[in-house]
């Protein structure tokens, strides 16, 4: 990838005839014929799902619920000009900090924060403070989950304690203590509680000494609740976002996080696994360090988590600032970590891979339908991809011959993939002017994964002409459902604040304490849920060419969709041409707003947002004008 509205539940009835005095102001009366009992196609179940990568702090500081900003001291151990602990002195300035290179706690982490306090005590103790992802949200009556790996001097005892601290105020919200560590590396955990306190996010993270003395610490931890109260988890409000969108599939590790910025940043999912003091952390693309506390396996138990399928990217040799690796020998260890990855997550007990999935906690194989191989080869001017592609496609087949094999771009020979993977990345006219851009592809080649596209229009998030045009680009993938099989927004996630972002538009906005979703997720909400399991014959005429359709079914079940982008009402008469019954009301769901450049905001999160209401003295011809700059869908109950 390089006017308030409010959600009714309740219904509001809608008049089906166009008030005269509003003729004037409107665009001609369009024509909407739907064949609801004439299928055309059947949609991929796996239409939409899900693009992730650690971009704009989506995973650290994002969806992954950690609050300790750089818990394994990295920024400070490699001498970064901007350390995120800051030495929190006593009143007798008897605390000092420094990075020992000569002990850790593991293999991935040999180096520590020293801590000696030469004068420190209960009433005036010292220690290093950690501001957490642009502050630390505190909510009432809550527990939180810490843990941190300590070493201390032979004979001392130097308990360690962890608190939250409110900016302003100084006052500690929550804490509590560790045991004195012994002479031995040794994870220490804890919980700490907050009382009556207020909803706030303007805290730090306090980590301090009471008596004199040295103790060495790492992977300093702390966590709120998580989404179903998993160790190690996500995010509460983040993945009940995402959960609504009902996505079918999770594309993960990336996009440009899966390549690095050079061969050595790749995203090396075995150092990912296990253990979190195991695991070394590595370079983001994006220009921050990534804890990697979302290693391989959280990725699937975030699938399992939301009941989707995970298509899984393997690194396939390239990297973004143009290194490549040839292929023959030199790409075959990559090959062969593809497939031991393959066997991660598929394998049984009695594997290799699969014991070891085991071991880290999670006995049962995951299901895998797709792989991809590499992302953006297209940036590639080696000329390479299409021998690494049928390197990798030919061992993986002979391995897992059941396996879909998606490739970045079109490739050349006879190894061919099963998918190829499209982006979109597009002004809101680039869109508008291209919904039929599959209507023309053939049906001979691969099948079409649209892997990454959004609008790009609105910061940080799209505004409502980017929901439309991305709403007038669905039309097209669902009439073409044939063809293409997925399709995946991105980037899905953007922590908000200064600095915190590096991708103009993003679909899901938060800050440490609140989160607000973009009127295009709200159009990917009504897509998801009203999708249809297969395309309906239609046609449209006489509309405006702001107004876009797609006409799908499920059961007894049709869904117009009905998309107006232009500044007027959308006057349409729909003919329901079958020899059927059509229940006489009909539910009309609208997501709408008065200006194309509105949107939601942390403060305004409800701003816009569907509205529902019910249409009755339904037949065989409907009449109904559609709002300037809205999103419709049309639910019908038809036999």
């Amino acid at each position: 990838m390089k006017f308030r509205h409010s959600l009714s539940l309740a219904a509001i009835p809608l008049a089906l005839t166009l008030l005269p005095s509003l003729a004037a102001a409107q665009s001609p009366q369009a024509e909407l014929t739907v064949h609801y009992n004439q299928p055309v196609h059947a949609i991929s179940p796996s239409l939409y799902g899900l693009m992730t990568e650690e971009i704009n702090h989506s995973y650290d500081g994002g969806l992954y619920a950690e609050l300790v900003k750089d818990r394994v001291f990295h920024a400070n151990a490699t001498n970064s000009f901007i350390k995120t602990w800051q030495l929190e002195q006593n009143a007798e300035q008897g605390i000092a900090a420094t990075v020992d290179h000569t002990t850790g706690p593991s293999q991935a982490l040999p180096y520590s924060m020293k801590l000696t306090a030469s004068q420190a005590s209960a009433s005036d103790p010292g220690g290093l403070d950690n501001p957490g992802y642009w502050g630390v949200p505190v909510w009432p009556d809550t527990t939180y989950h810490a843990s941190i790996y300590l070493k201390g001097e032979a004979g001392a005892a130097v308990p360690v304690t962890i608190s939250i601290v409110n900016k302003a105020t100084g006052k500690t919200l929550a804490s509590a203590t560790f045991p004195a560590p012994t002479a031995e590396w040794k994870q220490y955990t804890a919980t700490l509680h907050t009382g009556n306190v207020p909803e706030s996010e303007n805290n730090f993270i306090r980590i301090s000494v009471a008596h004199p003395g040295t103790v060495w610490m790492n992977l300093v931890s702390l966590f709120p609740p998580t989404y179903l109260n998993q160790k190690n988890g996500d995010r509460v409000d983040l993945m009940k976002k995402l959960a609504a969108l009902h996505p079918a599939f999770l594309r993960f590790p990336g996009g440009n996080y899966l390549e690095g910025n050079e061969i050595k940043d790749w995203y090396d999912w075995k150092k990912t696994i296990g253990p979190l003091v195991d695991r070394p952390t590595h370079p983001s693309p994006w220009g921050y360090q990534s804890s990697d506390g979302m290693g391989l396996l959280e990725f699937l138990e975030w699938c399992q988590d939301l009941h989707m399928q995970p298509l899984l990217a393997v690194y396939a040799g390239y990297s973004l600032h143009g290194q490549h690796v040839d292929p023959g020998k030199a790409l075959a260890p990559y090959v062969q970590d593809a497939i031991e990855e393959i066997q991660y997550v598929t394998g049984g007990t009695d594997t290799k891979w699969g014991a070891e999935r085991a071991r880290d906690g999670h006995p049962a194989p995951f299901p895998l339908k797709y792989i991809e191989i590499g992302n953006e080869d297209f940036f590639d001017h080696s000329g390479s991809y299409s021998a690494r592609f049928a390197q990798f496609a030919t061992a993986i087949r002979k391995a897992y011959p059941d396996l879909q094999l998606i490739a970045t771009t079109p490739v050349k020979g006879d190894v061919q993939p099963d998918v190829i993977d499209d982006h979109f990345y597009r002004s809101p006219h680039g869109f508008f002017t291209d919904t039929n851009h599959y209507d023309k592809v053939s049906r001979k080649g691969p099948k079409i994964f649209v892997g990454e596209w959004a609008t790009i229009e609105g910061t940080p998030t799209p505004d409502f002409d980017a929901a439309l045009s991305d709403a007038a680009w669905m039309t097209g993938l669902e009439r073409n459902s044939d063809l293409v099989i997925m399709a995946s927004y991105a980037p899905l996630l953007v922590n908000v604040n200064p600095m915190a972002a590096q991708w103009g538009t993003n679909l899901i906005g938060y800050d440490a304490l609140h989160s607000f979703a973009s009127p295009s997720y709200y159009a990917q909400v009504l897509f998801g849920k009203y999708r249809g399991d297969e395309v309906v014959k239609g046609s449209m005429e006489g509309a405006g060419p702001l107004c876009f359709y797609s006409a799908t079914r499920a059961g007894d079940h049709l869904y117009l969709k009905i998309v107006n982008a232009a500044p007027k009402p959308q006057p349409l008469t729909l003919h329901l041409d079958a020899d059927g019954k059509i229940d006489p009301q009909a539910t009309l769901v609208t997501l709408s707003a008065l200006s194309p450049h509105d949107s939601n905001s942390l403060e305004h999160p409800d701003h816009i947002v569907p509205e529902t209401h019910v249409l009755k003295g339904i037949g065989g011809t409907v009449q109904h004008t559609f709002a300037p700059y809205s999103i419709n869908i049309l639910v019908m109950k038809v036999k």
